[in-house]
């Protein structure tokens, strides 16, 4: 693909401290976007901008006045987000019984509410610039279900039928709203996955060379739902 075509571009990447969010900054500040930064962990989220030389701010994205600052803060430093990478997400692990009200809506709000909120924010600013992309990261857990993770499962059902609706949307003013959806990867998150054989998880980098493709790409077609699946399943 045609990296290039994304030099210069501005981009907000959330969940950026660590896992596939920080593989997902450093894959596009090596193709020459000028990325944003931002995951609630202030200390490591610091260290991981400083050696990028890129910009960032801490943000709870649970909290819908931290999403909003954000947000504003993004656009006083950019004047426009050309590419929003929703890639932040929590994994909890437990039962229906056992996953509380306020648990479920904690992991709907950053899952979901977030990714919507953020691009809200910066649809307008895409469409009358006529170029946008908003990439939301999925997870095979949006095409099927699995225990103990009802609310998780839940969340990225919902985040597919965001991305789906967003991209019917807004299609015809050449914002691409897309989706990409992975397995069980080789993060911290992924370690949560229980009863499974980490060896076998896909690698973040990877990931990411797949997400910069996937924005390159300003023709006619469009990958707008992608799923990544391990080849050994164990």
């Amino acid at each position: 693909m045609a990296i290039s075509k994304l030099s210069g571009k501005t981009c907000l990447v959330t969940g950026a401290s660590r896992g596939l969010g920080l593989s997902i900054a450093r894959a596009l500040v090596a193709a020459g976007t000028r990325v944003f930064m931002t995951a609630k962990d202030l200390k490591r989220l610091s260290v991981e901008a400083e050696a990028l030389s890129m910009p960032s701010m801490a943000a709870d994205l649970a909290d819908m006045a931290e999403v909003e600052q954000l947000a504003t803060s993004v656009m006083e430093h950019f004047g426009c987000v050309d590419i929003l990478v929703n890639s932040a997400g929590i994994f909890p692990v437990a039962s229906a019984v056992d996953t509380t009200p306020d648990e479920f809506e904690h992991c709907m709000a950053i899952n979901v509410r977030a990714p919507f909120q953020l691009a809200r924010s910066f649809i307008p600013t895409m469409v009358k610039n006529n170029w946008g992309r908003i990439l939301n990261i999925g997870s095979s857990s949006a095409y099927s279900g699995f225990k103990s993770t009802s609310a998780y499962c839940a969340s990225k059902h919902a985040l597919l039928g965001l991305t789906r609706a967003l991209h019917d949307e807004l299609k015809t003013e050449n914002v691409r709203v897309q989706c990409i959806s992975p397995g069980s990867i080789k993060t911290d998150m992924g370690k949560q996955v229980v009863g499974q054989d980490f060896n076998t998880f896909l690698d973040a980098d990877e990931i990411a060379q797949v997400v910069l493709d996937t924005l390159a790409m300003d023709g006619a077609m469009i990958m707008d739902e992608v799923r990544l699946n391990r080849m050994l399943v164990r």
